[in-house]
């Protein structure tokens, strides 16, 4: 069974999908192209696809939409294509769950650095900051099972987080009460530096808290720390599966 990862192109732009197929082909990756959503469906449809390279200007339906819609269905990794300069193109595909952007014309070998970098953190590799497989967090009357990847209220509702949402609340959870930085926080959950106006992790704890928080705008649980960065403020207990 070849397990080289099966990626995903979708780009309506034939010589962009030429030239990543080729690329990322000669790295060691499988890889399936697609023109539209709809190609892109049929794709899902027919293959097991461990990340999507979604371009965020396609004829039909939008990659945004495609990006929400395979959101609400999915936990597949997605890097978005975006415009160079458009920075609110970039922060609402993070906010309709994209786990990383890059922005065109780019390096195709700094977009096969983030797709490595992307299906590191999806697969919870040693280098991404997973917890101990099995362990059970709780905070806040939040239960966070940390083998399953899975969030529950204190209600029981289970709450979908998205591959980049899971990895922010586990650097989050694992380091309670300390100050952590932005970069800290980009290289922790990306393993990368941050760029100039990166507001990425910025989106990401802006998405986290519209989950965890009673009131998204008066935060208590992740505080914004000025200058600082942000501070997890709730007591933390984890314990093995099992453990009573």
């Amino acid at each position: 069974m070849n397990a080289s990862p099966h990626i995903l192109v979708v780009d309506d732009d034939l010589e962009i999908r030429n030239l990543l197929g080729k690329f990322l082909d000669r790295h060691g990756h499988r890889v399936t192209t697609a023109a539209d959503g709809v190609e892109m469906r049929r794709a899902l449809e027919d293959w097991s696809i461990d990340l999507i390279v979604l371009d965020l200007m396609l004829p039909g339906e939008d990659g945004l939409s495609l990006c929400r819609r395979l959101r609400s269905e999915s936990d597949i990794p997605v890097i978005m294509l975006t415009a160079m300069g458009e920075d609110i193109d970039r922060i609402v595909g993070l906010e309709m769950g994209a786990d990383d952007y890059i922005a065109k014309p780019f390096n195709p070998r700094e977009l096969l650095a983030r797709i490595k970098s992307v299906l590191r953190r999806a697969r919870a590799m040693p280098d991404a900051p997973a917890p101990e497989d099995g362990d059970i967090t709780h905070f806040a009357g939040w239960r966070l099972d940390r083998d399953k990847r899975e969030l529950q209220s204190a209600d029981g509702v289970m709450v979908p987080l998205s591959g980049g949402e899971y990895d922010l609340l586990a650097v989050f959870v694992s380091h309670p009460g300390r100050v952590l930085s932005r970069d800290q926080l980009l290289d922790m959950t990306r393993g990368r530096e941050a760029q100039p106006f990166d507001r990425s992790i910025d989106v990401q704890v802006s998405r986290l808290r519209r989950k965890i928080e009673d009131d998204p705008k008066e935060p208590v649980l992740i505080k914004t720390v000025r200058s600082g960065g942000y501070l997890f403020t709730p007591g933390v207990e984890t314990k093995a599966k099992g453990d009573k």
